[in-house]
């Protein structure tokens, strides 16, 4: 990948002169280069964002602090180690459940990613598995029989067509908020409890 110099005041007029969460450009832009490539070398990232070697170290070292970087770790290729097989599954939980139902998915080690949502569901769990059958297995041996739970929806993935480790502001483009566009979004909100549950 080509090098690029980072130029400051070009890029701080992406994000309209404010800043995000405590972040400068500059942050930013380290965040988006290691996004690429976690294993760069300070020097390297000093030189893409043309600033010297001891202030991106600084600047790594108060986000690591900061709990914005929170590790780094290397993105596997699900199918190269066998798991051919990934599907969304949509839980409805029994209210005052919330909590027993949280500790018992931090527990399933085929999870790679559950979040609690509004709407029909009341969460969607990532999982990934050697084939069909250990979906099938899975749905209808762990989740299914846990007591919290009142039904269970789930689909198979085709195919991964986006898939980031993280989003950044800048990834976020400006767009028109017209108020005669057509279609609507709407957003149901969290009931019994699920509001809460991620405050626990």
């Amino acid at each position: 990948m080509e090098s690029q110099v980072f130029n400051t005041e070009q890029d701080n007029r992406v994000l309209f002169g404010q800043k995000t969460a405590g972040l400068d450009a500059v942050n930013l832009k380290i965040l988006e280069i290691f996004r690429e490539d976690g294993r760069i070398s300070m020097s390297a990232l000093a030189d893409r964002v043309n600033i010297s070697r001891a202030s991106v170290y600084n600047r790594v070292e108060q986000m690591t602090n900061a709990g914005i970087i929170t590790g780094f770790s290397a993105i596997v290729d699900p199918g190269h180690v066998g798991l051919n097989v990934c599907a969304l599954v949509f839980v409805t939980v029994h209210p005052q459940s919330w909590h027993r139902f949280r500790e018992g998915v931090m527990e399933m080690s085929e999870v790679e990613y559950c979040c609690v949502t509004t709407g029909e569901h009341d969460a969607m769990l990532l999982v990934r598995s050697l084939d069909i059958g250990g979906v099938h297995d899975f749905v209808t041996g762990v989740v299914a029989p846990r007591p919290e739970v009142k039904s269970v929806v789930s689909v198979v993935v085709l195919d991964e067509v986006v898939r980031k480790s993280y989003l950044l502001p800048t990834d976020i483009p400006a767009r028109s908020r017209d108020s005669t566009r057509l279609g609507m979004t709407r957003f149901t909100s969290a009931g019994n409890g699920r509001d809460s549950l991620g405050r626990s």
